[in-house]
């Protein structure tokens, strides 16, 4: 079932007949195991290109404006496929769009290159508590790194990494290039997550990997640069819609296996549920126009994503409380796909500080007016 609200984008047309497969591949296990297969039928239909600007051979999604509408389908067909796949996918869309907008002419073409031979890039930028984050030395040439990353999706099977680190010296947050496969240990997360296993989100110890001083990426606080650094929520609230897209499908085809499709109390549960994804996929495609487009004021991009990330999760978390009210106990058994599909949604929804997002949000608009109609 594609989208009710929007045309689809032929260009992802590729990717689109991939969806079903992959929503009955080997994903559907639950367990910690990274989806190889998946991201290589993913590359050979053109996914992990598709980021790349136009001119480097790809669809421009994430790296050129005016490509929001279909930046937010192949990010939505993402989510119906598999969260976990949504999730490491999403990562290689904003590690791309930091070296497009960030990174020098050498850098890009050699991203560029490394993708079109089948790269899967991963974005870490969460540090460890207390003083393991990672950090780097600055000699004549190379770059001497000590610490890491938590909180690391992909980690052990990405082939690439952008990566913030530490500034000893000057004590500034540089975004840094790295390849991976040398060096750097990953392990598992102290305890496991309960949904997204197949992300394989992980921890990696980048101590005693060296780099060229080349792999330093644009100018000191790029990363939290606004409004790219917050309005970038949009895609992956994107990606968490369309896990919510596939959760209501399963819903459907369950209520109809079971002859409750004319059942009133069914019919309005999964209304409330439908009505919650269709306002979310409005707001997300006003939202992502605006963040993509850059031609809004920066506050008021992140504003308006703001807005639409917080109505997603809402209409994300509501829906599974429908769904589970409308399956009952079924709902629960690991062995319906309701069950991981739900949880896989739960964890990726707890991204950070949403009360305060919601706060801005609000402050923004009350100040400054309505948004537009």
């Amino acid at each position: 079932m594609d989208a009710l609200i929007g045309v689809p984008a032929d260009e992802l047309e590729h990717i689109r007949r991939l969806v079903p497969s992959l929503q009955n591949s080997g994903l559907v296990a639950d367990a910690a195991e990274f989806p190889a297969e998946a991201i290589r039928r993913l590359a050979e239909a053109g996914a992990l290109t598709a980021p790349l600007p136009i001119a480097s051979g790809g669809l421009g999604l994430g790296t050129e404006r005016h490509r929001g509408r279909v930046l937010l389908d192949f990010l939505h067909l993402l989510g119906q496929a598999s969260l976990p796949l949504g999730r490491l996918v999403e990562a290689h869309v904003n590690a791309l769009r930091i070296v497009a907008r960030y990174g020098n002419t050498a850098q890009q073409t050699v991203v560029s290159a490394a993708v079109r031979d089948g790269a899967l890039f991963a974005l870490w930028v969460t540090d460890p508590p207390g003083d393991g984050g990672l950090s780097m030395v600055a000699g004549d040439a190379r770059l001497a790194l000590t610490g890491g990353k938590m909180f690391c999706s992909g980690a052990g099977f990405a082939s690439h990494a952008v990566v913030t680190a530490a500034d000893v010296a000057r004590g500034e947050t540089r975004l840094l290039l790295v390849d991976l496969g040398g060096l750097e240990h990953a392990s598992p997360l102290p305890a496991s997550l309960a949904g997204m296993k197949a992300a394989v989100t992980g921890q990696v110890d980048f101590t005693g990997v060296t780099l060229g001083v080349d792999r330093v990426i644009g100018d000191p606080g790029d990363y939290l640069r606004e409004p790219d650094f917050s309005a970038g929520a949009w895609r992956s609230s994107a990606v968490a819609l369309g896990g919510l897209h596939r959760l209501l499908d399963l819903l459907r085809l369950q209520l109809i296996g079971r002859g409750r499709q004319d059942d009133p109390h069914q019919r309005a549960r999964f209304g409330q549920a439908l009505i919650g994804h269709e306002a979310g996929w409005l707001l997300l495609e006003q939202a992502g126009t605006m963040a993509e487009d850059l031609e809004a004021d920066s506050a008021r991009i992140v504003s308006a994503v703001g807005l639409a990330r917080i109505a997603v999760e809402r209409a994300c978390l509501d829906g599974i409380e429908l769904m589970q009210r409308s399956l009952g106990i079924g709902a629960f058994l690991t062995g319906n796909p309701v069950e991981r599909v739900a949880r896989d949604l739960q964890t990726y929804l707890r991204q950070p500080a949403a009360d305060e997002v919601l706060h801005n949000a609000a402050g923004y608009f009350m100040v400054n007016g309505l948004p537009a109609a």
